[in-house]
């Protein structure tokens, strides 16, 4: 692949907040007006959200195609001039080939960086056995030294999330898919600060932890935890959608004091009327 305008200094400069010594917060827009605000914001990176993009779709998440996540990184990477990294959920296959190519197509698309989970969206065995895992990891780990600038690939652990309340497991997990390549190690579920120090405790690579589920834990605590990278997951389109929600239930009751809670249009116009990326 060539690589896109930017596509290079954005993908040194993802790679650099990892190795930093401290931890930075990775919000998750759902589409590009979101992404535009998040820039004005100041964070400093984005990443895609499966479930709030498959939301703003009318879909469950999990009912997104390849085609139009790719479309969807596409837009994100045109809004904004910050590192974008995708969720690639679990590479849309269950071979590592399937993993190997949801690489270097988002590549396509302007992002630097993705992750693959090892969730299979079989109910019966919703985990994919460790060996098989691994071997995804080593699949898209292989196919992002492929690419021409540095692109940084998250692996994911999901048996937290999926009925497997099993932490050793999700360790040995994370080991293997750093042997196999990953230059993040990811386990969305995990619920306490000594969980965290637990993971951050066995690996040598960044982990990144879904903050929303360690309630009541600042950044600071996710960070003196050991966790490099923080994400939200679909938290902040569904607190966008609490909003919507909330006014749309008053306005069927006839009344309208939602409105005083209106972002200022201005505010509004002011961020969205920033440069974008491309």
């Amino acid at each position: 692949m060539s690589t896109r305008p930017h596509q290079l200094e954005k993908a040194e400069r993802f790679s650099a907040l990892h190795q930093r010594n401290r931890a930075f917060v990775i919000p998750n827009p759902w589409d590009a007006g979101s992404a535009r605000i998040l820039e004005a914001l100041g964070f400093e990176a984005l990443a895609t959200t499966s479930s709030g993009f498959a939301h703003s779709l009318g879909r469950l998440d999990g009912q997104v195609t390849l085609e139009e996540k790719l479309e969807h990184c596409r837009a994100l990477c045109a809004a904004s001039s910050l590192p974008v990294s995708a969720d690639l959920e679990n590479g849309y296959g269950p071979a590592p080939e399937d993993a190997a190519a949801a690489i270097r197509a988002v590549a396509e698309t302007g992002v630097v960086g993705g992750s693959i989970e090892d969730y299979s969206r079989d109910p019966q065995k919703p985990i994919y056995e460790p060996s098989h895992a691994t071997e995804r990891i080593a699949a898209a780990a292989e196919a992002a030294r492929s690419l021409d600038f540095p692109f940084t690939l998250t692996a994911r652990a999901e048996n937290l999330l999926h009925g497997r309340n099993d932490l050793d497991d999700t360790i040995r997990r994370l080991v293997a898919y750093e042997q196999a390549g990953a230059d993040v190690l990811y386990a969305p579920g995990l619920a306490t600060l000594e969980q965290v120090r637990e993971v951050t405790r066995a690996v040598s690579k960044p982990v990144n932890v879904l903050a929303v589920f360690v309630r009541g834990a600042s950044v600071a605590d996710l960070e003196a935890a050991g966790a490099q990278r923080l994400s939200v997951g679909g938290a902040l389109e569904l607190a966008a959608m609490g909003g919507l929600l909330r006014a749309a239930e008053e306005l069927r009751e006839g009344t309208f004091g939602w409105l005083a809670s209106l972002a200022p249009p201005a505010e509004v116009k002011r961020m969205l009327g920033s440069e974008g990326a491309e």
